[in-house]
């Protein structure tokens, strides 16, 4: 998703930082005046400090739910027990998203339920970050979304009755980075897979978006912080990598990273590297709208010919290849015969992943100032794409084919585990333990509108992609150096088998990195045109 740059506003919560690179806690106690009520505080099930339950729950994007894992490693790294029943915890941590209006009311409902338990709460991600000073969040201690590898700090202040709150960005000779340390403890909410922010913040500025007050200016994590994070991860057993961001089409423009200087060569490259057998050939490109009058209100840079145009070249270059998208129904300025421009670019392109959204006014954004569409309108468009996206099943011409899938976690029947062949399409098959973590053979034997379902093929054996087995859930990842762990007579073999395959890491990451970069490939087309036409 794309999300805005840094918005400076009068009622902005803006904390100084003491240092260059850091932010020193702001501690703020109660007063209390003669006629107030002094209510007890509940007293922790343990005064030892860092021993103490957390429950931590999360909303939002991938990036939202690698920072979770961070902070759960921290936690648990210093000796705190993370729990998933919440009323068992004496501290809860709850990171926000502000992308729409429903996460933020599920956000603050669940903090006046915190609250109302007695509970100590602490509020992370987007929603504080962007705004502070809100209101719901009064006396709240704060861990700023860069500023996660913090929270061992803020949950031991908390604890004690103070409030923190630590907003600050990262720093390097006055210039953004990407954040915390990419090589932080971790508890991976699925051991099989491993989540890579590759930047934070964004370049663009879209009218309708509210991430990037919180998010900020781009900031990325260079090439070797993402690999050495990449080759940790499969040292411990990780057979799936998800890189992520707020912007991945503008990863590296603001640490000099080199991209191709044509559009078609940076095409070429991604067309060729999707090909390759350790790479999903799948691409999520949000367009947001069908119609170019729209998508200059939103501020998005690129028009529906350049998005079809990409998206034609990768198909006829990378057969079956997976694109997925994104629209918003009910923009401000969306009329009727816009509305039906999406309409038809749904359905000439018959997306297999549509993920339709209502457009939300996000408080603080230009298009939160539009005069909105009637919402029974919008309802309406929102029913009748949605019934476009049904009128079509992307999977029943490929019932009886042989697949071969990554199988990394269970399905929501409990009955299947869940794989994903070379386009990350959806396949359920049968629940072997032997399974999980492997590449396993299967016959296509029931097609479904989000997914298919395999028997596995006789004969064929699963194959485990890992370096070696992954971590038990729940466990911490980062803390012990693989050299420790492994027995001296194989740890030779072990340096000759990454050796093997750092070229594939890195192949993979460059082609996750410049398959995402298809924003930044649209103002290339634009160019490319204008020079041709001048």
């Amino acid at each position: 998703m794309e999300d805005i740059e840094d918005l400076v506003r009068e009622d902005a919560d803006i904390v100084a930082p003491r240092s260059r690179n850091s932010v020193m806690p702001r501690v703020r106690r109660r007063k209390i005046t003669p006629t107030e009520e002094v209510r007890e505080e509940p007293v922790c099930s343990s005064i030892i400090p860092g021993t103490q339950k957390v429950y931590l729950k999360t909303w939002g994007c991938a990036h939202n739910s690698s920072d979770s894992e961070y902070m759960a490693g921290q936690l648990a790294a210093y000796g705190y027990r993370i729990v998933d029943e919440k009323l068992e915890a004496d501290v809860w941590l709850l990171n926000s998203c502000t992308v729409k209006n429903p996460a933020e009311d599920h956000f603050r409902n669940e903090i006046k339920a915190g609250r109302e338990a007695g509970k100590k709460v602490v509020v992370a991600g987007c929603v504080p970050q962007a705004a502070p000073r809100s209101e719901f969040i009064q006396g709240l201690s704060i861990v700023g979304v860069q500023q996660i590898d913090r929270v061992v700090e803020v949950v031991e202040e908390t604890l004690k009755g103070n409030s923190v709150r630590l907003l600050g960005q990262k720093k390097e000779s006055g210039k953004k980075q990407g954040g915390a340390s990419l090589l932080l403890p971790k508890v991976r909410r699925n051991p099989l897979i491993e989540i890579i922010s590759i930047n934070t913040g964004c370049l663009n500025q879209c009218s309708y978006c509210k991430t990037k007050h919180a998010r900020g200016q781009l900031g990325s994590y260079s090439i070797e912080e993402v690999v050495a994070r990449a080759k940790q991860s499969f040292s411990e057993g990780v057979c799936e990598v998800w890189l992520t961001s707020e912007d991945t089409g503008a990863y590296g423009q603001d640490i000099g990273v080199s991209l191709p200087e044509l559009l078609w060569q940076l095409v070429e490259e991604i067309a060729k590297i999707m090909q390759h057998p350790r790479v999903y050939a799948f691409l999520h490109v949000p367009v947001q709208s069908g119609n170019d009058g729209v998508l200059g209100d939103m501020k998005r840079e690129y028009t529906i010919a350049d998005f079809c145009r990409v998206v034609n070249f990768l198909r006829g270059r990378v057969p079956g290849i997976t694109v997925a998208t994104d629209i918003i129904c009910g923009f401000p300025t969306e009329t009727e015969e816009d509305f039906q421009d999406t309409i038809k670019l749904c359905s000439k392109y018959k997306f297999p992943s549509l993920f339709i959204n209502q457009f939300y006014p996000r408080p603080g954004t230009p298009a939160a100032k539009m005069q909105r569409v009637p919402t029974k309108e919008v309802k309406n468009r929102t029913r009748r794409l949605t019934e476009v996206f049904q009128s079509y099943r992307p999977y029943d011409h490929k019932l009886g084919e042989k697949q071969t899938v990554l199988v990394t976690e269970e399905a929501h029947d409990k009955e299947h585990w869940v794989g994903h062949n070379k386009f990350y399409e959806q396949v359920l098959v049968p629940k072997n333990e032997d399974f999980l973590g492997k590449l396993v053979e299967v016959e296509i034997i029931e097609t479904g509108k989000h997914y298919m379902r395999g028997r596995p093929v006789e004969m064929s054996k699963p194959i485990s992609p890992a370096m070696t087995d992954s971590l038990p859930k729940g466990e911490v990842s980062g803390l012990l150096n693989t050299q420790d762990i492994i027995e001296p007579s194989k740890r030779n073999q072990l340096k000759e088998d990454l050796a093997k395959q750092e070229r594939y890491i890195i192949l993979s990451f460059i082609l996750l990195i410049s398959a995402l970069l298809v924003k930044l490939a649209w103002v290339c087309f634009k160019m490319l045109n204008e020079n041709m036409i001048d």
